[in-house]
């Protein structure tokens, strides 16, 4: 893989993994394993059959866990712990042929991209789950399981593009996440008004 290529690997895996981080392993290493993608760095790992089988596990278990109003917001409360850090090792390991200081820069990227991402999702569940119906959590969520399949696969075949994709990706998160913290920092204060005695 030439630069760029290994670059917008490790963006896709990153950012990918804000939003559905086993399906990323699984469908990477799965890719990987069969021969459609070269896999840069040390993500041949991910080719073992150990890791695609628990990926594959906690893919089925997130994926249905996703689509229900309030159990999909505990989940994501519960992977902020995970997928951050997962996603920060994922474009490390793309990166492992660089040198290290290009290594831990691409640790600490693809750990913020990977937050940003993250946030940005989690932040929008919380307030999609304020409204009473369950539909547009299901719009949602299957949405987001076809940006995360759809960019982890523009990142491998055609990286360019993916990078041009991730470029308007973070100039809408840096728009839409501070108005999502605002409205729920709002609901939040209106929630503890409610609760106050008198």
């Amino acid at each position: 893989m030439d630069t760029i290529d290994t670059i917008a690997a490790a963006a896709g895996l990153a950012w990918a993994s804000g939003l559905r981080l086993y399906a990323v392993i699984f469908l990477a290493g799965l890719a990987g394993r069969l021969g459609w993608v070269d896999l840069p760095g040390d993500l041949d790992t991910l080719e073992h059959p150990l890791v695609l089988a628990a990926a594959g596990l906690m893919l089925c278990i997130e994926f249905f866990a996703d689509k229900i109003p309030a159990l999909d917001s505990l989940w994501d409360g519960v992977h902020t712990f995970i997928r951050i850090p997962a996603g920060a090792l994922l474009a490390a390991w793309a990166l492992a042929d660089q040198s290290t200081p290009v290594v831990l820069a691409g640790a600490l990227l693809g750990g913020s991209l990977t937050a940003g991402t993250h946030l940005t999702k989690a932040g929008s569940r919380i307030a999609i789950n304020t409204s009473p119906e369950p539909v547009s959590n299901l719009i949602a969520s299957t949405s987001e399981d076809g940006a995360a399949v759809g960019g982890l696969w523009l990142a491998f075949t055609y990286p360019i593009v993916f990078l041009g994709f991730l470029g308007v990706f973070l100039l809408c998160m840096l728009w839409l996440l501070p108005r999502v913290w605002r409205f729920l920092s709002d609901l939040l204060s209106w929630v503890a008004g409610k609760q106050a005695p008198g």
